[in-house]
């Protein structure tokens, strides 16, 4: 039998010089892009996965990692199949929070925002440069419905390889990107004795608090 060890006394201690408002950057995806680069620099095992949180019609959370493919001043994009768990949840409740977790660095962007879904041509510009086996994954898998095996899935994309012949696999209609339009971006930085740094990026709004910056946006410190 495995020991599992006492989950209450499992504590890995910060030591980081912590995160201040002199070092943050004039705006969010600027912060982004710095901290971004630390972790690809610290060769962290896929940077850009994400954890990306979404709640159907009646509240009821979900949630699951996929890879960022894309972010600008605009907002966080990822690709996956409209017709997905998330994508129905989505077409409910156009909502979503983020989560980048990098522990290695004792960080954390967490983001929450609208979704939209990017156009058809921005879609194609994400499925083009996929591998051939992850097009066929992608076109012969009915994404989060119940299959009987394995072995159906594996069918599925030999049939679709074979009928294909190696010709370019048009993108199908039901799958594309989405895009998370941020109302707030937090950089968590990790501190000695849970004395955690927070400073949150939040659309400015009349009589809001917080730090002035540009774009309409404004800068606040939160409580660990």
């Amino acid at each position: 039998m495995a020991v599992v060890p006492d989950l209450s006394r499992m504590r890995r201690d910060y030591e980081t010089r912590g995160l201040r408002e002199d070092d943050l950057a004039p705006t969010w995806v600027e912060q982004f892009d710095r901290w971004f680069a630390d972790a690809v620099a610290a060769e962290l095992p896929e940077p850009n996965a994400v954890v990306v949180a979404t709640a159907d019609a009646d509240g009821a959370p979900d949630a699951r990692i996929v890879l960022l493919k894309g972010y600008d001043e605009a907002g966080f994009v990822f690709a996956t199949s409209y017709a997905s768990a998330k994508g129905a949840q989505l077409a409910v409740n156009p909502r979503a929070a983020l989560v980048f977790p990098w522990h290695a660095l004792q960080r954390q962007v967490r983001v929450t925002g609208r979704v939209e879904r990017v156009g058809p041509t921005a879609s194609d510009d994400l499925w083009d440069p996929r591998p051939r086996g992850a097009q066929l994954a992608a076109a012969a898998s009915l994404q989060s419905t119940p299959v009987d095996s394995r072995e159906e899935l594996v069918e599925r994309l030999r049939l679709l390889d074979a009928d294909t012949q190696g010709e370019k696999l048009p993108r199908p209609e039901v799958w594309g990107g989405y895009r998370v339009v941020p109302d707030t971006v937090e950089f968590w930085q990790g501190g000695a004795d849970r004395l955690h740094d927070r400073l949150r990026f939040v659309r400015s709004a009349p009589g809001g608090h917080g730090m002035a910056e540009g774009g309409g946006w404004v800068v606040q410190r939160l409580a660990p």
